[in-house]
């Protein structure tokens, strides 16, 4: 007979419901927890432990790590310490002083940049700022949305060249050099902080643990006890439809991750705008529903399906095939899927 055990634990000021369930006594039992508001969503943590006391302890560890990175990579507060607000704050004015943390997130942008032709910009700060202030005003009050003037988005466009950001890892530094620009991390901030939280977990013991932050999922090895891989699901972004996931895929000690425009938008004229925008054309892209980015690494994960989001399929789809351990699913409109060489081998039917 299964047995469940419930009990309710507090992290700070957010409750976090564990459940466990279990076949028999001798078995590893499946605990799940759930954390709200860091890096704006609600972060999901399922895991095979052998006690509920276990479970407690790996979970403290992840959530207490992915909150120092949701403050270190804010934009938007301030938290007693310098963060990227501080650095966007001194912009133009002095270099900031941070954690280490910091500066390794910023040279991680600056390669994926780099890698991805600069179809990932974190210096974008001042174009994505005017975007996230006409989706605000336009989601608040869907009579008034309008779209940001081109000339104010092409003004903004000139002070985001990511060479400006001056970082000095032997001082711990950040210099935002052009008083006009700041950073805008969201690219990347959230996937590159859930690999960092990984690689803590598995250092510390942790395994057969999932952890799922708003759509950016990472595996630590599988289920165990030859219960076999994770199962994963790419999201059917029609909410109406009965039919959740377009597509399962079974993985372990991998990352998924999605970049969609079906979650975070707004409408103008009837037009869904999203809040991924193309550093070329200074407007949101419209090429796909969603993209869907199978990796080794959630930073590479999250980055790669930004990136290829900003792409056109046919050059997103080249990109993919020369990067070693990358997989990609397309979604386009009507539930149209495209597929890169290697996705079939994970696909679970």
């Amino acid at each position: 007979m299964k047995t469940i055990s419930r009990s309710v634990i507090y992290i700070n000021l957010f409750a976090i419901l564990v459940i466990g369930l279990s076949s028999c006594s001798t078995e590893q039992k499946r605990y799940e927890v759930e954390f709200l508001q860091l890096f704006d969503t609600v972060t999901r943590v399922i895991g095979y432990t052998d006690s509920e006391e276990a479970f407690s302890e790996h979970s403290n560890l992840i959530y207490e790590n992915l909150k120092a990175y949701h403050e270190l990579y804010d934009i938007y507060n301030d938290y007693g310490f310098n963060n990227i607000k501080t650095i966007n704050d001194k912009a133009g004015v002095e270099p900031v002083k941070v954690d280490r943390r910091i500066i390794d997130l910023l040279l991680f942008s600056k390669e994926a940049y780099e890698a991805t032709y600069g179809a990932i910009n974190v210096a974008m700060g001042a174009v994505l700022s005017i975007w996230h202030e006409y989706r605000s005003a336009g989601t608040k009050n869907p009579a008034i949305a309008s779209l940001p003037p081109m000339a104010d988005l092409a003004y903004a466009a000139e002070h985001c060249d990511i060479n400006n950001v001056i970082i000095n890892t032997e001082d711990s530094t950040v210099y935002l050099s052009d008083p006009e620009m700041s950073l805008d991390v969201g690219a990347v901030a959230k996937g590159y902080a859930v690999e960092m939280v990984a690689k803590l977990a598995e250092e510390s013991g942790m395994s057969n643990v999932i952890i799922n932050a708003g759509g950016n999922v990472r595996a630590i090895g599988d289920r165990g006890e030859s219960r076999g891989n994770w199962t994963v699901g790419v999201q059917n972004p029609n909410k109406e439809s009965s039919e959740a996931n377009l597509v399962l895929l079974s993985v372990a000690d991998k990352a998924l991750v999605t970049s969609g425009s079906y979650k975070r938008y707004f409408i103008v004229d009837g037009v869904r705008y999203s809040h991924i925008i193309d550093p070329n054309t200074l407007m949101p892209a419209a090429h796909f529903e969603s993209v869907t980015v199978l990796a080794e690494d959630s930073g590479w994960g999250d980055a790669y399906s930004t990136a290829l989001f900003n792409m056109p399929f046919e050059e997103g789809l080249a990109l993919v095939e020369v990067l070693e351990g990358v997989e990609a699913i397309w979604v386009f409109s009507e539930k149209r899927l495209e597929y890169s060489s290697g996705v079939a081998a994970y696909i679970k039917e």
